[in-house]
């Protein structure tokens, strides 16, 4: 967290504290805004992340400066795949059109992020241009730089561009994609390489000119999640950008707009947003884990396509929870866009006009947001039983799209068919990374692991080691796959250079020295288990009440494995992180129970913090509260939770006051901790005006005063005396 400390003037009988930042503590809260600062969305994280050159009308240096004037981390984002660069493709950057470098379908036509913005097939001109921007980033004083979404649609391998790529790279002719399936992954893994090659280029330039200027500049790449990418039929770098010596971390990139994709279970395919969230922001979390690369979790309160408000509200706290219940990561990206959230407009009720953001809300939103500042890393691990993963690889992207042979996965069944079955039996499922699998510590904490080849297949023999290693010391593992898939059959390492297995199971299989038999499926090496089930496992998502044999099978892999944890079903998430208590409770699930959490504590999604004795949290719904119970150090004077951020706290035997910062008209409302009722609040604007317009209740059993008035992003003088 940014550290502050505090210059204090004196004039006359009048004395003025101001906060002064640090800005050599890297940030744990961040936002990306392409306008310059404005009081309406002064939402106060540590950073802001300035967005493009060119955006907003240009005038960068203006406004990265204006948020530094306004105390805050400066950073820098832009687009690997796609931006405001028509300077670039038009010709006015070097004088040459760059249009034949944009992504294209087989009909020829481009695929657009939006109006004058191709997505961009990463050649060497563009790579070069890409780190001209990232330049005049770093000249006008951003201290990181994040390399947004490096995406190539799996649709769009037709570009002459593309072509002399895959001639440069494979040495033979261009092959359509749609022609074979082996066209199709050679297609694929080429657009991996070339985004995986542009990051590894300009983060090392990121490096090398910022050195030469006595300077550490971090990279990072904000992408979707990888379940996402192979969902929506995009294929990006994922897992392997973090083996790269200069990309510093992740922003995961999940909201609504991902996690409320449709997927099936039980045969029903529609939105399940807390699932699927759960699932994005652990797959990603899990591919930083083991390599140690730092991982910011992104929510959005609204999402990019109109909805409306009730809509967006019940989303954003659905995937909220399904961050927090990430225990290990503490560094948010707290929102894209504010002045989206802040000036924009949404309908109330479908069909309806549209409104602006109600006071409601948007204290909700900056409560929520505001605790992230004070979020803490856990060792806690969700209630249930941990150590059940799916094993997942890049390569799950690469056979999404076209159909071949009447090979279909609807919807990423084949993962979700792994996956659904177990969290919806309140089994808190992770993933592997199979990239990941040659550290050491990938596998460290997984006593089940659950995969298939029906959807990805294996990089390299040397994840088969892995795996056979890992079994062999006493793991359990479930494979699940009829190996019928044309995929099976592209020319790749487990059936050339002297191997000739027709499938890559068999090179497993064989290094477990197992005789795989039809009427056989639980079989041992060494110290561990292997299971074998001859199913694709969408079909226990893709029918009703199909996944009961898979479940005995989960069952019975992991009673095999030493383990303290029981194999408890049921139908919610329960984590507590400091005084935060995070719960889902599953509709689909095991029951129709609510879940009884005990008071006191504070609704964080309730705009008016409510102090409950109890908070009943019914199926389908999620909880964010705290835990008035767990409050460190209960005598010392405090601000519990509030919708403003609060700076330059001094305590004196008998009073206690702080410096609070919000967006300007918006309402707050703040529970504060006191050791007795109070004699006296006085509030003072930023003139060291009286502000008498302002609300209190005293809760003599929780000894909390609730403090609500209208936010000021210039900042307002709280005092409290008893």
């Amino acid at each position: 967290m940014k550290s502050c400390f505090s210059v204090l003037i004196i004039f006359g009988t009048s004395v003025f504290c101001f906060p002064v930042f640090s800005q050599n503590i890297k940030p744990k809260t961040v936002f990306q805004v392409s306008s310059g600062w404005d009081s309406a969305y002064d939402i106060r994280s540590d950073a802001a992340i300035v967005y493009g050159i060119n955006n907003a009308g240009g005038n960068f240096p203006e406004r990265i400066k204006s948020w530094k004037d306004n105390g805050y981390t400066v950073q820098f984002m832009t687009g690997i795949a796609w931006g405001v660069y028509q300077e670039y493709f038009t010709g006015k950057y070097d004088g040459k059109e760059h249009l034949d470098e944009a992504q294209k379908m087989k009909n020829g036509q481009i695929v657009w992020h939006s109006e004058g913005m191709p997505y961009a097939v990463p050649t060497e001109s563009y790579i070069n241009y890409i780190k001209s921007l990232v330049k005049k980033a770093i000249d006008a004083g951003a201290t990181a730089i994040y390399l947004e979404e490096p995406e190539f649609f799996a649709k769009a391998g037709y570009s002459d561009s593309f072509k002399k790529e895959w001639v440069d790279f494979y040495g033979f002719p261009w092959r359509a994609e749609d022609e074979s399936p082996e066209a199709t992954y050679l297609s694929a893994k080429l657009k991996y390489q070339l985004y995986f090659n542009a990051l590894k280029s300009v983060s090392e330039y990121i490096h090398t000119y910022s050195k030469s200027l006595g300077k550490n500049i971090e990279c990072f790449v904000p992408t979707h999640s990888l379940i996402n990418y192979a969902s929506w039929e995009i294929i990006s770098p994922e897992a392997s950008l973090a083996q790269l010596p200069f990309i510093d971390g992740y922003v995961a990139q999940v909201w609504t707009g991902t996690s409320r994709t449709n997927v099936y279970f039980n045969g029903d395919l529609k939105e399940r947003t807390f699932e699927n969230a759960f699932l994005e922001y652990n797959s990603m979390v899990s591919m930083a884990a083991p390599t140690g690369k730092k991982m910011f979790l992104l929510t959005d309160p609204i999402e990019d396509r109109g909805q409306t408000w009730a809509y967006y509200k019940k989303n954003y706290e659905a995937t909220f929870v399904a961050q927090l219940l990430c225990p290990s990561v503490n560094n948010f990206e707290v929102m894209p866009s504010p002045p989206r959230i802040y000036l924009g407009k949404f309908a109330m009720e479908v069909g309806k006009d549209k409104q602006p953001l109600s006071k409601s809300y948007g204290t909700q939103i900056q409560v929520m947001i505001n605790s992230l500042n004070n979020m803490p890393v856990s060792e806690n691990k969700i209630n249930g039983a941990n150590g059940i993963n799916v094993l997942l690889a890049n390569s799950i992207m690469f056979q999404r799209f076209p159909i071949h042979d009447g090979y279909a996965d609807p919807a990423l069944s084949n993962f979700y068919g792994m996956a659904l079955p177990l969290l919806k039996r309140g089994i808190p499922v992770g993933t592997i990374h199979m990239e990941n699998l040659d550290l050491d510590s990938c596998l460290n904490d997984t006593k089940v692991l659950i995969m298939s080849y029906a959807n990805m297949k294996p990089i390299s023999a040397k994840n088969h080691e892995a795996l056979a290693k890992w079994v062999k010391k006493g793991g359990a593992l479930i494979y699940y796959g009829k190996d019928d898939d044309p995929f099976q059959k592209v020319s790749e390492w487990w059936n050339k250079n002297g191997n000739n297995y027709s499938v890559p199971s068999e090179h497993l299989f064989k290094l477990m020295n197992l005789k795989v038999e039809s009427s056989k499926t639980n079989y041992i090496f060494g110290k561990g288990h292997v299971f074998i089930v001859r199913e694709n496992p969408k079909e226990l998502v893709l029918q009703k009440d199909n996944d009961k044999g898979f479940w005995d099978i989960v069952k019975e892999a992991y009673n095999n494995v030493e383990t303290k944890e029981s194999l408890v079903l049921k139908n919610y998430y329960y984590l507590e992180r400091g005084p935060y208590d995070i719960a889902a409770v599953l509709d689909e699930s095991t029951s129709s129970e609510p879940l009884h959490i005990k008071g006191p504590v504070v609704d964080l999604f309730d705009p008016e913090l409510l102090i409950l004795q109890e908070k009943i949290v019914n199926p389908g719904e999620q909880a964010y509260l705290f835990d008035l119970n767990r409050v460190i150090n209960k005598k010392k004077p405090q601000v519990l939770c509030a919708a403003s951020r609060i700076y330059d706290e001094k305590t004196t035997i008998n009073s206690y006051s702080f410096l609070t910062k919000s967006p300007s008209n918006t309402a707050n409302v703040m529970l504060i901790l006191l050791p007795s009722k109070p004699t006296a609040i006085i509030l003072k604007d930023d003139t060291n005006q009286l502000i008498e317009n302002f609300t209190d209740t005293w809760d003599a059993t929780t000894k909390t005063c609730k403090l609500q008035f209208e936010n000021s992003s210039k900042g307002i003088n709280v005092q409290v005396k008893w």
